[in-house]
């Protein structure tokens, strides 16, 4: 029998790849769906093999998002737990250490856009299309509306949110949404460049600096400031730090050891 969620491991080009699988229903996110991608990120987290994770899916749909047949009917402290669980994946993506790459070759619909918004890069096939048609159907789109509204800004989050109709790839991209447009053939191997270009850096660098990242983008900039030079001058007594910099200077390769 096949699973919703698949996770693949490639430890040579250290690369974890979770992978929504069911096609059929265009790759719903439903409450065991998004427990198992938790699950499947929390577990390459802990690979140390695994230098960035790839959310990919199955057939001509990335994510139509949540799963409606789970949400008719309901009590609100059963809806209450489904956005639980899906609130629960968003911050998984962004609290493992490895950057999280959103590889996109179709639809990404209400949470399913969320989803790739949650990620720390998303590559897009120009097949790809991005919305949050919630409105239409009297469900306000308000958890994607967090991740969205963090990529794209203001007006253009208001835009979507509140039409409900889709952007394609390239304004996807224009927006800020999605970092690489590319020919659908070619999205796996885009991807896999992509990530060849992080995985030199140091695990620990990446680490501390997708943390910070996170940590700082909604402060005051005052705050951010003293956040982030704290952050950095505990970042430079680092082992892989000092020995960056030295091999720098010494103009040699470096040779990290931090995890």
């Amino acid at each position: 029998m096949d699973h919703a969620v698949r996770t693949d491991t490639d430890a040579e080009a250290g690369i974890g790849t979770i992978v929504l699988n069911r096609p059929k229903q265009r790759n719903p996110l439903s409450t065991s769906v998004m427990q198992e991608v938790t699950a499947a990120l929390r577990e390459l987290s802990a690979d140390t093999a695994v230098r960035a994770v790839v959310i990919a899916a199955d057939g001509p749909v990335f994510s139509a998002g949540h799963d409606l047949s789970e949400m008719v009917d309901r009590t609100l402290d059963e809806e209450r737990a489904i956005f639980d669980v899906c609130v629960e994946m968003m911050e998984t993506v962004q609290q493992i250490p490895q950057p999280v790459i959103a590889a996109v070759q179709g639809p990404a619909i209400a949470a399913g856009c969320q989803l790739a918004a949650s990620c720390d890069l998303v590559v897009a096939s120009e097949n790809a299309v991005f919305g949050t048609p919630g409105v239409r159907i009297g469900l306000f789109c308000s958890t994607p509306m967090v991740a969205l509204s963090r990529s794209v800004g203001r007006k253009r989050a208001m835009q979507m949110l509140l039409t409900g109709e889709t952007i394609d790839a390239h304004t996807a991209a224009d927006w800020g949404l999605v970092n690489l447009v590319v020919a659908a053939d070619d999205l796996d191997a885009q991807v896999r460049a992509l990530i060849a270009k992080i995985v030199g850096a140091s695990p620990l660098t990446l680490q501390i600096g997708k943390q910070a990242f996170y940590r700082q983008i909604d402060l005051p900039q005052d705050g951010a400031y003293t956040a982030m030079a704290e952050t950095m001058a505990t970042n430079a007594v680092t082992c892989d730090a000092q020995e960056g910099m030295a091999a720098f200077l010494e103009k040699r390769t470096p040779v990290w050891r931090g995890k």
